[in-house]
């Protein structure tokens, strides 16, 4: 079986500064994997690379066993991707920014499709309302739903629980987790320790562009780990 991401020697330079000095990463059809690190690391540059919104200065990504650089719309189907920014329109509906998505995505039975993932995202009764008034922890999570419309096998998120409160985070997080235990493949970046270490099932530190640390999180003391984490981003 093909790992769902395989990621070989992937350097990425805008001009002189250097985002990505060689990142080797493996991750297997159904994991869902951590991405931790400092500002500046590389986390986001890596996820785009990865989703194919930016192309590497040299090294090989492959997505299930395909090339982007060949097969980039086979690609693009299997991937949902969750920036910064939530890609919803804040004039349109939640069931009309669905639409809108599923139509560029081609998914079949979209009706059912939306009807759905807005009973599981919790939005179903706003469904008719304008997305400019929900809530951010609201428009996260229909930003979710939106990245998982065409059913993909690799979702990249980067940084989904800014801005979230408890409660927020915490339905985000059973969303997650409900989509690993359908066989999704999840790759989450964040900044915050203790988060990365409670949702994911491996973690794994970015630190100047390149991998530093990389252990099941069954192996990881979360006593220690702020201690190891300082001291690997620091080499």
């Amino acid at each position: 079986m093909n790992a769902m991401l395989e990621a070989r020697g992937l350097v990425k330079s805008f001009g002189p500064r250097v985002a990505l000095a060689g990142v080797d990463l493996v991750v297997q059809p159904g994991e869902f994997v951590t991405l931790v690190g400092p500002n500046g690391a590389g986390k986001t540059t890596f996820l785009r690379v990865l989703a194919t919104l930016t192309r590497p200065t040299s090294g090989t990504v492959r997505i299930a066993g395909l090339d982007p650089t060949r097969d980039g719309e086979a690609v693009r189907r299997r991937i949902g991707f969750l920036s910064h920014r939530t890609l919803l329109y804040g004039d349109l509906t939640a069931e009309q920014n669905l639409r809108f998505y599923a139509r560029m995505y081609g998914v079949e039975e979209a009706t059912a499709r939306i009807d759905s993932l807005l009973e599981r995202v919790s939005l179903a009764a706003r469904r008719h309302d304008l997305v400019r008034t929900f809530s951010r922890g609201m428009q996260q999570r229909l930003a979710v739903a939106r990245a998982i419309l065409h059913r993909p096998q690799l979702l990249l998120l980067d940084e989904p629980y800014t801005g979230l409160d408890p409660e927020a985070a915490q339905t985000l997080t059973d969303l997650l987790m409900g989509l690993v235990d359908e066989g999704c493949t999840i790759l989450l970046t964040t900044h915050n320790l203790e988060r990365g270490l409670s949702v994911g099932r491996r973690v794994v530190v970015l630190a100047h562009g390149r991998v530093v640390y990389d252990r099941p999180r069954e192996a990881i003391d979360p006593r220690s780990f702020p201690k190891t984490y300082r001291q690997v981003v620091a080499l």
